[in-house]
């Protein structure tokens, strides 16, 4: 089966911002020009693949969690640490901000190019318009899901947009921009197909995916439901049977992906290897970390709370009898290393993970796990791992969620959380006989903490569920070890504190840049 990450992205950019128009009057000799574009279904196809380029690198992808309570940022002077520390006025923090900005819109600007022009294209393979068309729709709307979420009210633009338009616009009520991602959804849905012959392609299934999640995301709950029941409805996704290998090569496009971003070694790649494996396999360049927090969630083999006095938590074996998911997301100490080695992170251990060994090694005495893989192990910037935007699980607790804040419980919920729950390498306790709102909301909500640790969703989560000025400020936190006099030591960042502060850091600032070009876009309270 053919894969999207055969196509030569490259060109396919260079073809689709060649195609913006009136810049000269004359055919220019450095770009394609529309005068000669937009004629062949060639020309459509690669001007779609285009739109895809603006997807979420695997920078943007491995930060988002280290943002939340879950996650820390190695190195403080990055912007996103500022983020973490609550200062979103510093230099690098807006650099930050100023790029989630600018790369959503270039997308819907590139998206807006390829609707406004894709007519023009005198085929009478209609099909294969109208797919087309259904992809960008997605991505557009994707797109428009994450500023959303980060900005709230942000200009709607669903045409291309000129230099002189740009500096009046306004942004339209984040309302209406759910009510235009629903619709975008739904459209784009019925115009693709249940499976693409180039794997990596949106889908129907990708469609009603990212509209379920934009829908919880809106806490319009009952349509949420609607959408994920109609993903689970296709017959086409189901858990992959194994967690622990989800992540790597051999699970690619497996059942539970229902889409994600597709690299390939040498021509494609990234260098997920290189930002998340601990110190001693490759120095120098680990870019965040799991704080306490988020090992601590993990239950006990038995189900129950770490917290829970009958759980059989010990501390001194604190990482034994917990969820497997644990040891399949995260490194603790013990664990063996892809280079055969024992992952020791304790203070004087001798090892390049020891807390203090170098600015790059964990901070809290853990890694992160996911994504890394045995075949990344000799070229970590070299990666051809495809990276998972969103699996068929997400959706499960998303439809779990979504009955639960809608007050519609019944047997479907705790059936959906089960199922993630008794995937066979898991094999956690079934949750039975919980029937209250704010328990089984409780129970959702780490069932998606651990689930889905360092996939990109934790931050948007606990932002909106409004409980991220609860936990996320104050010291970060990171592993309980006993010292060589056998004195019990937790580990705490020195120096550092992040910060959430609820007037004003559930929504992001407008970029101050675009604010002084165009002064219509009013900043957002407390800024």
């Amino acid at each position: 089966m053919k894969s999207l990450k055969n196509i030569i992205f490259t060109m396919a950019a260079f073809l689709l911002f060649g195609c913006y128009k009136d810049l000269l009057t004359t055919i220019p000799n450095d770009r394609i020009s529309s005068d000669i574009f937009w004629q062949t279904e060639s020309d459509a196809t690669l001007a779609a693949n285009g739109v895809y380029l603006f997807m979420d690198d695997v920078w943007k992808y491995v930060h988002w969690d280290a943002l939340s309570d879950i996650g820390h940022v190695t190195l403080q002077w990055r912007g996103e640490s500022m983020i973490e520390k609550g200062d979103l006025n510093a230099g690098y923090a807006q650099d930050v901000i100023r790029s989630h900005w600018n790369d959503g819109f270039a997308g819907i600007q590139a998206a807006n190019i390829f609707l406004d022009n894709v007519d023009k294209v005198e085929s009478s393979n209609t099909q294969l318009i109208d797919r087309l068309k259904g992809e960008v729709k997605t991505l557009r709307a994707m797109f428009y899901i994450r500023l959303a979420s980060l900005f709230g009210d942000v200009p709607l633009l669903t045409k291309e947009t000129t230099l002189e338009e740009s500096k009046n616009l306004t942004r339209t009520p984040v309302s209406q921009i759910w009510d235009f991602i629903s619709t975008e959804l739904t459209d784009a849905a019925q115009k693709l197909p249940l499976n693409q012959d180039e794997v990596g392609r949106v889908t129907r299934g990708a469609a009603l995916a990212l509209k379920a999640r934009a829908m919880l995301y809106a806490g319009r709950y009952q349509d949420a439901a609607v959408a994920a029941k109609a993903v689970m409805d296709l017959g086409v996704y189901d858990l992959y049977p194994s967690y622990e290998k989800l992540f790597t090569y051999e699970a690619e496009n497996c059942t539970e992906v229902i889409f994600d971003r597709q690299y390939m070694t040498n021509n494609l790649p990234n260098n997920i290897f290189q930002l998340t494996t601990p110190n001693s396999i490759w120095p120098q360049i680990n870019s965040f970390v799991p704080t306490k927090f988020a090992v601590d969630a993990y239950e006990m083999i038995n189900g129950k709370s770490i917290y829970e006095s009958d759980s059989g938590f010990d501390l001194k074996d604190p990482y034994s009898n917990r969820d497997p998911r644990l040891h399949y997301t995260i490194y603790t100490v013990g664990d063996i290393l892809l280079n055969g080695k024992i992952y020791d992170s304790r203070p004087n251990s001798g090892t390049a993970d020891a807390l203090g060994y170098s600015e790059n090694t964990t901070a809290t005495g853990f890694n992160v796990k996911k994504y890394l893989n045995i075949e990344d192990l000799s070229n970590p910037s070299n990666c051809g791992i495809n990276l998972i935007m969103v699996r068929y699980a997400e959706i499960l607790l998303t439809y779990a969620e979504a009955k639960i804040e809608a007050n519609q419980i019944d047997d479907s919920v705790l059936d959906a959380i089960n199922k993630i729950r008794k995937r066979p390498d898991v094999n956690m306790p079934e949750i039975k006989g919980v029937i209250s709102q704010s328990a089984l909301r409780d129970i959702v909500r780490n069932e998606r903490l651990v689930e889905l640790a360092f996939e990109g969703l934790r931050y948007f989560d606990i932002r909106r569920w409004k409980i991220a000025e609860t936990i996320v400020p104050g010291i970060i936190y990171g592993m309980t070890y006993f010292d060589e006099d056998g004195y019990q030591k937790t580990v705490e960042l020195p120096g550092f504190m992040k910060t959430f502060n609820k007037d004003r850091d559930y929504l992001w600032p407008i970029p101050y840049r675009e604010i002084e070009l165009n002064p219509n876009l009013v900043q957002n309270p407390n800024w």
